[in-house]
């Protein structure tokens, strides 16, 4: 029998130290989220100038599932309105806490089977990023018409994450690090 998931108030906030796969912790389920760039990657520099952040403001930690249903949820909407090939949608945090359970008995005559919280320790089930406050989560890049579009998917992706986002539009040229202003006079240049 497999069981449900736990809810997000279980594993959300950054409790002990990072828990990394590693050849002392092994049998770690992959990670749900697999795909971390999807939309027009290979798109060039000049193509999408404008783009906009999902930022954290809280320090929590996020479960690889949950960054998966945000990027399909973002992927999806932006596939609708702007259209194929039209963006360029980021994961920017990666999810290497390994995330243990103590799995429980709750069966009739679990109390003579279980141990309750002796040898708690438990099993490795999933896998979370840890963010701290002000940390880029999703980043997306777009042409400018399609600006409201991005900031609503953006707002859309933001339900499957626990805590406080803000959705941020950025003065940067696309995933650049200038300025819209000096990267327009650096190309006249």
């Amino acid at each position: 029998i497999k069981m449900g998931r736990r809810p997000a108030r279980c594993c959300r906030f950054q409790k002990n130290k990072p828990y990394i796969k590693s050849r002392f912790c092994r049998g770690v389920p992959d990670a749900k989220i697999r795909i971390f760039d999807c939309g027009a990657k290979k798109a060039r520099v000049d193509v999408f100038p404008f783009v906009a952040h999902l930022v954290s403001d809280e320090k929590e930690q996020i479960t690889s599932s949950a960054l998966e249903a945000s990027r399909v949820a973002c992927n999806k909407y932006l596939l609708k309105t702007c259209g194929k090939d039209t963006y360029h949608i980021r994961t920017r945090c990666h999810p290497f806490h390994v995330i243990r359970q103590n799995k429980m008995l709750s069966c009739a005559g679990a109390d003579r089977l279980s141990s309750g919280m002796r040898g708690s320790y438990g099993k490795p089930m999933e896998m979370a990023a840890r963010i701290s406050i002000g940390q880029i989560i999703v980043s997306v890049r777009a042409k400018d018409k399609d600006a409201p579009h991005v900031i609503e998917a953006l707002r859309r992706a933001k339900f499957k994450f626990p805590g406080r986002q803000k959705v941020m539009r950025s003065n940067k040229w696309g995933f650049t690090k200038w300025e819209r202003t000096d990267y327009v006079r650096g190309r006249k240049e």
